[in-house]
């Protein structure tokens, strides 16, 4: 966590946690961190951003320049700088892990703390696990539409930040995305690097078979981009290196970033095999995303892999989730929402996942520590504000559990279209009248 980032959130956790010192409501607090529903062709949810949330709950302190800047503003009280001074997270996290298919009205965590550190901690925990979860979502629809051809994620240029960058490399791998481009994604996550050239390179040169040897005497295993001036032009560039270095021709793949991929590939395919080069791959890219991949593979595109870019890294066609922070228990007591559309369910919960021959087909909701049939899938991640020893699985250790957790998953639910019906969550029933009792509890006051 940086130094300054204790100050990154938002005004109102300040004001409400000035406001519960002042009535003295230190009394403990549940709060479920929850998507209401699924965006529009999203059948399932990939759950990310426990590592960071751990580590952000860890490490969080207001530094003395925070509260010098903070008295400055002339809108708090000693007693709140005060409490910000000695801050450290006490309380207690349970979560799903990392790579876990979710869904709406599951909580993917849960925090019990005494309500000010609740509260405070709400807009950190918002923003690593939104981002991450709505990355890794989108890049398992990616990986599910190219049918175990490798995806490499190329969008840091685009994404929104150079921290979202960063967020969406690791969010991405964990779905199944076999690289990135992303170099201190590579160093910080251990993600394997992929990347080839850029038009700007072959531009450089005064022609186009110059620029391939110049590169491959650097990098003779390269993948050479092909498509600057004409793609299929490219194509018998490479050819013909090939024939000038003979066995000495170690180049991997070619790049094609535009025009008719399908029927370009199809011509490159043909071109590269009469000339005896087909170990050769072909790369997809440019523009691509989920049904952009599915098609040109269902029509026949003989494409080894994909690089894709900005549609993934910023999940052009759900940019976000409904996901909300909500108090559900406060000094023992369930607490409820009617408001329109965002009704709240009551308490501390838990999430049974109920599997039949080895396919989820439901998952039951019900209060924590209700006993049902299934797979309880929040698991004690923080105890007392300290991170459990086996909380932090490695990155390697949450992509194999995403993989084994998605081919789990009914096959209409993992497809890219929506799934008829969808995915079953069903309300406990002793859950069910949790909620019923604190609605006629609350109808009932004056």
């Amino acid at each position: 966590m940086e130094p300054e980032a204790a100050l990154l959130t938002d005004l109102y956790q300040l004001t409400m946690t000035e406001a519960y010192l002042a009535e003295g409501q230190w009394d403990e607090a549940v709060f479920s961190l929850f998507v209401r529903g699924l965006p529009t062709r999203r059948n399932y949810l990939l759950a990310a951003g426990l590592e960071d949330a751990l580590h952000t709950l860890e490490q969080l302190r207001f530094r003395a320049e925070d509260l010098e800047w903070l008295a400055s503003q002339g809108r708090f009280s000693d007693r709140l700088l005060g409490w910000l001074e000695r801050f450290k997270f006490s309380g207690d996290l349970d979560a799903m892990p990392e790579g876990t298919p979710v869904f709406g009205q599951e909580p993917l965590l849960e925090v019990r703390a005494p309500l000010p550190e609740a509260q405070l901690v709400e807009t950190y925990l918002l923003n690593h696990v939104h981002l991450q979860t709505l990355a890794a979502s989108k890049a398992s629809r990616v990986v599910t539409a190219a049918a175990g051809r490798p995806v490499m994620e190329f969008g840091l240029r685009r994404i929104h930040g150079t921290d979202a960058g960063l967020k969406v490399a690791r969010a991405s791998y964990l779905a199944g995305v076999e690289s990135t481009s992303n170099v201190l994604a590579g160093m910080r996550y251990g993600i394997p690097l992929s990347g080839t050239m850029a038009h700007s390179y072959v531009q450089s040169h005064d022609d186009e078979l110059e620029a391939f040897r110049a590169f491959t005497r650097v990098y003779p295993d390269a993948t050479l981009l092909v498509d600057t001036y004409d793609t299929l032009r490219g194509v018998q560039h490479v050819i013909r290196l090939a024939r000038e270095l003979g066995e000495d021709f170690r180049v991997r793949a070619l790049r094609l970033d535009s025009g008719d991929l399908l029927a370009l590939s199809l011509a490159a395919r043909e071109l590269l095999d009469e000339a005896g080069l087909e170990r050769v791959r072909l790369i997809g890219s440019g523009g691509l995303d989920e049904d952009s991949v599915a098609k040109l593979l269902a029509r026949g595109a003989p494409l080894d892999g994909f690089g894709v870019g900005t549609a993934m890294g910023v999940s052009a066609d759900a940019p976000s989730l409904d996901m909300a922070y909500k108090l559900v228990e406060y000094a023992g007591k369930g607490r409820v929402k009617l408001s329109a559309g965002k009704a709240l369910l009551p308490g501390a919960k838990q999430v049974y996942r109920q599997d039949e021959d080895g396919v989820a087909r439901r998952d039951l909701l019900v209060r924590r520590g209700d006993v049902a049939s299934g797979r309880p899938l929040l698991r004690p991640v923080m105890r007392a504000g300290q991170r459990l020893p086996d909380a932090s699985p490695s990155l390697e250790e949450v992509r194999q559990h995403a993989r084994r957790e998605l081919s789990r998953l009914p096959a209409e639910v993992r497809a890219l279209e929506p799934a008829r019906p969808p995915y079953s969550v069903v309300v406990g029933d002793g859950l069910a009248r949790a909620r019923a009792h604190e609605v006629e509890v609350w109808a009932a006051e004056p």
